[in-house]
């Protein structure tokens, strides 16, 4: 059962919370952090990761799904706070019923299955919330198997980050790595199980229409940093560099928006070939 505390004041359990939503290296530290919002927590709790506490303000109503979360809690901890203590806490303008603290997961490859489908994304040096948030989102809602950010980044667990994927955040496997360079030993246990794979980067200069190439094999989507693009390492890596054909004035699309495009041209291919073989 959940131990129930009661917090007054911005004591230490009440900072704890605001820490965890505030800074990103409590967050690595306490390898947890902060969710608001009835989906995200839906999501969390129906992809069964560890919910380490929940807070609420008794004295407000609470509707059926916050008493039936509450009473089926497998948490640690249920922090009670007065009305105005947990409206701190909240990042909304209308708090939400319940806040969670949840546990990170281990950034290790393994969570991402290896199939003969394989479709995973491997994000370099993402710098915006909201552009990694929504990647992560079309990854989820279109079939993607897992999600790779190298390098230097945004925080995966930043509030903003988890409220742009709607909850998608627990519905796919995310792995944080040093390097491009980090991930070849995996690479490697990728071809003795599958035999190939493609890395395919996407650039407004590629030398191939996306529409032209063919993603029915196995294939990891390289992206490349919102302001930079790929770096040279990655461009080296890629077997194949694919661009989205644009028209009008604008030169090259937001991060987020070309790799939708592109997991839904990856997507589109591989329905057809199935049609095909039927």
């Amino acid at each position: 059962m959940p131990i129930t505390q009661k917090i007054y004041t911005e004591n230490n359990a009440f900072q704890y919370i605001d820490t965890l939503r505030r800074n990103r290296e409590k967050r690595h530290r306490e390898r947890a952090f902060f969710v608001e919002g009835v989906r995200p927590i839906n999501q969390a709790l129906a992809h069964s990761w560890t919910i380490r506490a929940f807070a609420y303000a008794p004295e407000k109503p609470l509707s059926d799904w916050a008493k039936n979360i509450l009473a089926s809690s497998q948490a640690e901890t249920h922090y009670e706070l007065p009305i105005a203590l947990f409206a701190k806490l909240s990042g909304k303008s209308e708090p939400s019923e319940l806040l969670a603290i949840v546990g990170a997961p281990d950034d290790d490859l393994a969570r991402i299955p290896i199939k003969d489908d394989m479709r995973i994304v491997l994000f370099d040096r993402p710098a915006s919330p909201g552009n990694l948030g929504t990647l992560i989102r079309s990854c989820d809602a279109l079939g993607v198997h897992g999600l790779i950010m190298t390098g230097h980044a945004v925080d995966l667990y930043d509030p903003e980050t988890i409220s742009a994927t709607t909850g998608s955040l627990f519905a796919l496997p995310i792995v944080r790595m040093a390097s491009l360079q980090a991930l070849t030993p995996w690479f490697d246990v990728i071809r003795a199980q599958l035999g190939w794979f493609q890395l395919v980067g996407s650039d407004e200069d590629g030398t191939l229409d996306a529409a032209d190439h063919d993603f029915t094999v196995p294939t990891i989507l390289a992206i490349g940093n919102e302001t930079w693009g790929m770096s040279a390492a990655y461009k080296e890596a890629c077997d194949t560099i694919v661009k989205i054909p644009m028209y009008g004035s604008a030169s090259s699309l937001n991060v987020a928006c070309a790799a939708s495009i592109l997991l839904y041209e990856m997507d589109r291919q591989r329905r057809a070939s199935d049609k095909t073989r039927r």
